[in-house]
C-alpha cells in the first residue's frame, strides 16, 4: 500500500512499476473484445438472425453489463480484487469459446450476455485495484491510464480480427477473444490483492452502502450518467448521418481510426489535467465537444465535415479518458467501497445504453436531421449540471 504522497518505503511512485499487472491485462483483454465487436451482427447473422436479432445480439455486450454491475460491486467486495479478475477473465474465456462453437442466434446470444457481465466484473476489480496500487497524488493519471488502455485494446483488436478473419475465417475471432481473457486472466493473478487485505471484513449489504450514499449518486451520479450518453452518441448518431450525407463505409471506418488516435493521444494530458486542475476541467469539455459537435453535424455534408466533427468530440473525449472512473475513486468509501463501485458502473452503463436510445426515439418521431440539433441541445444543458456538481467534487476533494 502506497501513501497519499506516492511514496512506498521511501520510493517514489513510478507507473512503470506497477505498469504489467496493471494495465496490460487491460489491454490484452480490450483488445478480444475489439476484436469481436464489429463482426457480432455479421456473425449472428450467419447463424440466421434476422437484421433486428443481429442488432439485438450486440446490444446485449451492454445489457449484460448494465445487468451485473451491482452484483459484480457484492462479487468483488467478496473475493477481492484479483480473484475477481481471474474469475472475471476465466468465465469471459469460456464464453467466448462457446461463442465460437454456438450453433444457434440463441446460443450465441447467452455467450454475449455472460461476456457483458464478465467485462462489467473485470472493470470494477481493476478500478479498485489502482486505487490502492496508485497514490492520491497520481489517481487520474492512473485511471486515465486505464482508459488508454482499454482504447488502445479496441484499437489493435479489430486490425488483429481483420487478419485473422482473412486468413482463419469470421469465427476465429472468438477464438482470440478467448485466448485474450484467459491471458489477462493469469497475468492478473500475479498482482497484489491490496483490497482484500485492507478490508478483511464482512462485506457490507449492498443495499446499505447505496442508502447513506444517495444523495452523492442522485447528483454526482447523475453527471456520470449524463457523461456516459454524451460518449455513446459518437457511435450511434455519426455513423447515420455519415451514411445520410452518402459517405461509404470504408471513409467511415477511416475517420473514427482517426478520431480513436485523438483519443490516444490525448489520455496523458487529460490525466495530467485531472491530476492537477481538478476534476471540473476535463469534465465539461466532454459533454460541452458533444453538444458544440451535435449542433455544428447539421452543417456538414461531407467527409471533411463529418470529420470535424468527430474530431471536435474525440478531443473532449480523449481528455475525459478515467472521468468516471476517477470521480468514483474520489466519491468511494472505504467501508462497502466495491459495492459503491458497482453502483457507480450501473451509472455510466445507464448513460451509455441511455444515449443510443435516445437517438433511436428521436429519429422513430422525427427526420434525421433533427436528432444532432435536440441532443445538442440536451448535451449543453447536461454541461451545466455536470461542470456544477464536478466543481462540488473538487471543492471537496481539496478540503480532504
Amino acid at each position: 500500500m502506497r501513501d497519499l504522497d506516492g511514496t512506498a518505503s521511501g520510493e517514489p511512485f513510478r507507473f512503470r512499476d506497477i505498469a504489467v499487472v496493471a494495465y496490460l491485462p487491460s489491454v490484452v483483454s480490450s483488445l478480444g473484445h475489439g476484436a469481436v465487436i464489429p463482426v457480432l451482427a455479421i456473425h449472428a447473422k450467419d447463424l440466421g438472425a434476422s437484421t433486428a436479432a443481429a442488432a439485438f445480439v450486440v446490444a446485449l455486450v451492454g445489457i449484460g453489463q448494465l445487468v451485473n454491475s451491482l452484483p459484480s460491486g457484492a462479487l468483488v467486495a467478496r473475493l477481492g480484487e484479483r480473484r475477481t479478475l481471474v474469475v472475471a477473465g476465466l468465465v469471459d474465456a469460456a464464453a467466448m469459446l462457446a461463442a465460437f462453437f454456438a450453433p444457434s442466434v440463441w446460443m450465441l446470444c447467452v455467450c454475449v450476455f455472460v461476456g457483458g457481465m464478465s467485462w462489467t466484473a473485470f472493470l470494477l476489480a481493476r478500478q479498485g485495484y489502482l486505487i490502492d496500487a496508485v497514490p492520491l497524488s497520481h489517481r487520474a493519471r492512473g485511471m486515465a491510464l486505464l482508459g488508454g488502455s482499454m482504447r488502445l485494446g479496441v484499437l489493435i483488436g479489430p486490425l488483429a480480427g481483420a487478419l485473422l478473419i482473412h486468413l482463419y475465417g469470421l469465427g476465429s475471432v472468438f477464438l482470440l477473444a478467448a485466448g485474450a481473457s484467459l491471458v489477462s486472466g493469469l497475468i492478473a493473478a500475479r498482482m497484489p490483492d491490496f483490497g482484500r487485505v485492507r478490508r478483511d471484513v464482512v462485506p457490507r449489504p449492498v443495499h446499505a452502502v447505496l442508502r447513506e450514499h444517495r444523495r452523492i449518486l442522485l447528483t454526482l451520479g447523475v453527471a456520470v450518467v449524463v457523461i456516459g450518453a454524451s460518449r455513446s452518441i459518437r457511435t450511434s448518431l455519426l455513423p447515420l448521418w455519415a451514411d445520410h450525407v452518402h459517405i461509404d463505409a470504408a471513409t467511415v471506418s477511416l475517420l473514427f481510426a482517426v478520431a480513436a488516435t485523438i483519443d490516444l493521444l490525448l489520455v496523458l494530458p487529460g490525466g495530467w489535467l485531472l491530476d492537477t486542475r481538478g476534476r471540473q476541467v476535463v469534465a465539461i469539455p466532454v459533454v460541452l465537444a458533444v453538444g458544440a459537435g451535435c449542433l455544428l453535424l447539421p452543417l456538414t455534408g461531407d467527409a471533411l465535415g463529418v470529420g470535424a466533427v468527430l474530431a471536435l468530440i474525440a478531443l473532449g473525449n480523449g481528455l475525459g479518458a478515467g472521468i468516471v472512473m476517477t470521480l468514483g475513486a474520489d466519491a468511494a468509501p472505504v467501508e462497502g467501497r466495491a459495492q459503491f463501485l458497482g453502483r457507480w458502473r450501473l451509472c455510466g452503463d445507464i448513460g451509455n445504453t441511455g444515449g443510443p436510445l435516445l437517438v433511436s426515439a428521436v429519429v422513430a418521431v422525427a427526420p434525421l436531421v433533427a436528432a444532432p440539433v435536440v441532443i445538442g441541445v440536451l448535451a449543453l444543458a447536461g454541461t451545466v449540471w455536470v461542470g456544477y456538481w464536478t466543481g462540488v467534487a473538487d471543492r471537496r476533494r481539496r478540503r480532504r
